[in-house]
């Protein structure tokens, strides 16, 4: 397989260097319509590739949490992509080999493939095979003329075409199956960007949809006829007097020890000139009009920085990894440290690189931060985790997964 990939590939390359301008409308058309299939064609057997890999348990051997967040690293895919290709191989792995075979065929796209397989999914549990055979048929069909979003709205009445008996019943178990999708799709995601903002991204469900907008609409109204804030502007500001509003309840979870506050850094000459430019324990740089104004409004918890960004003083240390000493930890390792991982302070434990029951000190030089999962896996596989030259973490592989043993670190998380 990998030596007939090898020559796609260069079969590809080929392409990509042809004069497109050369060519007549005609050709042009059925250039495009061909390229089209092929990506379709590749499409299957990636999700070949990826289901085999998830079913070896190959990410888990090497280290991560998930077949996603593996091929997140490996594809440079972002995570809800990576989860989509993942639930997608196992459907069409388990499901009807119509589907997949069109896909192969090219006569479906990876997105319409998506739709059927959901749609069969709730054919399934109202249907016999023969059913779901017919139904698949029918949606390979359509969508020759429809577009995923016009193939999904058919595919809700698909019985009423195959099944008319049975349809009133599957209707019911077609709104299920939405609720269990739109649970199952959930997600937010927070991207940082280079200027130190962030992009809010990601799928309610209707509940906290709900919830949502009972809590911020209240709060975007103009605030008078001199407001002069766009509406996107007003659910921002909104956004943020609900985070604020929740900081002052004092009944959020601890994070990590410690319970919800701000972490400002400051260099030591700044420090010295009564605060100057900052920075979040989360790495998102603040102005010093930013930071004074956050100094009226919670308690700064000082963390001095040498020149090369070492933690030089965060209060007295303790036995246990909490207080000053973790807030150290997360200005240094700013979420886990375990390289391709983006966990971020608040679900990650402090681990003792030297084991406390062996000796170890409790101090940053023997700490570093690692969620849950990588946690458990440091203390059972055979990496080594140390402190680079610059005190940062860094983790030797085993043997078996690098014969050369050359040192990882994370790059998900923003260094000083």
């Amino acid at each position: 397989m990998v030596e007939e990939l090898a020559l796609a590939d260069d079969a590809v390359a080929a392409c990509v260097d042809a004069a497109a301008w050369a060519l007549p409308e005609h050709d042009l058309i059925a250039a495009l319509d061909a390229a089209h299939r092929l990506e379709q064609r590749l499409a299957a057997v990636k999700l070949a590739l990826v289901r085999e890999l998830d079913g070896r348990g190959t990410p888990r051997a090497q280290g991560v949490s998930c077949t996603g967040v593996w091929l997140r690293e490996r594809l440079r895919l972002t995570v809800p992509a990576a989860r989509r290709l993942v639930d997608l191989s196992t459907a069409l792995d388990t499901g009807n080999p119509g589907i997949r075979q069109a896909l192969a065929d090219g006569a479906i796209s990876l997105d319409q493939a998506r739709v059927i397989a959901d749609t069969l999914d709730t054919v399934n549990r109202s249907a016999d095979a023969e059913t779901a055979d017919k139904a698949v048929g029918v949606l390979v069909g359509w969508a020759a003329q429809f577009d995923p979003t016009h193939l999904r709205k058919l595919g809700t009445r698909i019985l009423d075409h195959v099944a008319p008996d049975i349809a009133d019943a599957a209707t019911q178990a077609a709104l299920d199956a939405e609720h269990r999708r739109a649970t199952r799709d959930r997600h937010l995601t927070l991207s940082e960007q280079t200027d130190g903002r962030l992009r809010l991204t990601g799928t309610l469900d209707t509940e906290t949809a709900g919830l949502l907008r009972a809590a911020i609409d209240p709060l975007t109204a103009p605030s008078g006829p001199d407001d002069t804030r766009s509406p996107g502007q007003r659910r921002h500001d909104a956004l943020a007097d609900i985070c604020r509003l929740a900081l002052r309840t004092g009944e959020l979870p601890d994070s990590g020890g410690d319970s919800a506050q701000i972490v400002i850094t400051t260099n030591y000459d700044g420090l010295t000139r009564q605060l100057s430019t900052g920075a979040l324990d989360i790495g998102l740089e603040l102005t010093p009009g930013t930071v004074r104004r956050l100094a009226c409004d919670a308690a700064i918890l000082p963390a001095v920085l040498g020149g090369t960004g070492q933690v030089l003083d965060v209060g007295r240390q303790r036995r246990l990894i909490t207080g000053p000493l973790r807030r150290a930890l997360v200005i240094r390792d700013r979420g886990c440290a375990f390289p391709g991982c983006d966990r971020p302070p608040r679900w990650c434990h402090a681990h003792h690189i030297h084991h406390w029951a062996d000796g170890g000190t409790t101090n940053l030089d023997n700490a570093v931060l690692l969620c849950g999962h990588h946690h458990r896996h440091v203390h059972q596989a055979d990496w080594v985790v140390r402190l680079g030259d610059d005190g940062h973490p860094e983790f030797i592989p085993p043997a078996w997964l690098d014969p050369e043993q050359l040192p990882r670190r994370n790059h998900y998380h923003r260094r000083t």
